[in-house]
């Protein structure tokens, strides 16, 4: 794989301003995806670390705060938007006609206006993270934070293989149709590697970062992964079927709730 296909994936998913010159191909775009737990990654590494500085000066309520706010900046709103898209455009009351009621929604999807339905999913969403957060930095394991990005990047990835795509234009087209069993391999083979690489570094630097032992850390891991995997599938059954396939917004919405779904999995294991 190239550089510039690490870079393409900060550049799709980030703020950060990088950019990747000349022509830009499809593959490239699909490619990419491989390489999006290394956003998770970078932006986990930030905001355990963010975590960590603030809880010395601030209460885990308002550390919570800075987490989220810092989290929303890095990713520019890109997910809340698809999510805020995805739930207004699920919320039109069916007429019978199924094909009828498709193309509304996937017209509601792209419109740039958002709706009601729209804006309670985002406050919802930032209540959940924010009540979960919280609760986590309470027993101080900023390791948990960590994996956070990690797995809702992992998690988009993972849905993007045998799906097919509800436009036929659009970014959510181009990943696809792209992407094959390589693809998902290797990106949960560099989650794997992030998380594990995590664990033992801050083993060894004696951050308090580790809130278990190595076997209980992998069993915590692991079931986790069968969790968010599991509930991606029931996510794109639905989107399917409201959508006629899957689409861009929808992708960003699965981030969103794949990350409260590991919060609330971390605060119960823990």
């Amino acid at each position: 794989m190239k550089l510039r296909n690490i870079i393409l994936a900060f550049q799709f998913l980030t703020i950060i301003p990088i950019k990747i010159r000349g022509d830009i191909s499809e593959k490239d775009m699909a490619d990419s995806s491989i390489f999006f737990p290394i956003v998770g990654l970078f932006q986990g590494l930030f905001l355990a670390a963010a975590s960590f500085l603030l809880l010395k000066k601030f209460s885990t309520e308002i550390t919570s705060v800075f987490v989220l706010f810092i989290y929303f900046l890095t990713n520019g709103g890109f997910h809340q938007d698809g999510l805020s898209d995805t739930f207004d455009a699920l919320s039109v009351k069916s007429t019978g006609d199924k094909e009828q009621d498709r193309e509304k929604r996937l017209a509601i999807m792209k419109d740039s206006t958002i709706g009601p339905i729209g804006v309670t999913a985002i406050i919802f969403s930032l209540l959940f993270k924010y009540v979960f957060i919280n609760a986590i930095l309470k027993e101080n394991q900023c390791l948990i934070l960590f994996l956070m990005p990690l797995f809702s990047k992992w998690a988009m990835v993972s849905v993007m293989y045998h799906s097919k795509s509800a436009r036929e234009d659009g970014i959510g087209k181009i990943f696809l149709k792209n992407i094959g069993l390589a693809h998902v391999f290797l990106s949960v083979s560099l989650t794997i590697l992030a998380g594990l690489t995590a664990f033992y570094a801050s083993g060894y630097f004696m951050l308090p970062l580790v809130p278990w032992g190595e076997y209980t850390f992998m069993m915590f891991f692991f079931c986790e992964a069968a969790v968010i995997f599991l509930f991606c599938i029931f996510l794109k059954r639905i989107f399917t079927n409201k959508f006629g396939g899957m689409t861009g917004d929808n992708f960003g919405a699965i981030h969103e709730i794949s990350e409260i779904a590991f919060l609330v999995v971390a605060s119960l294991w823990t």
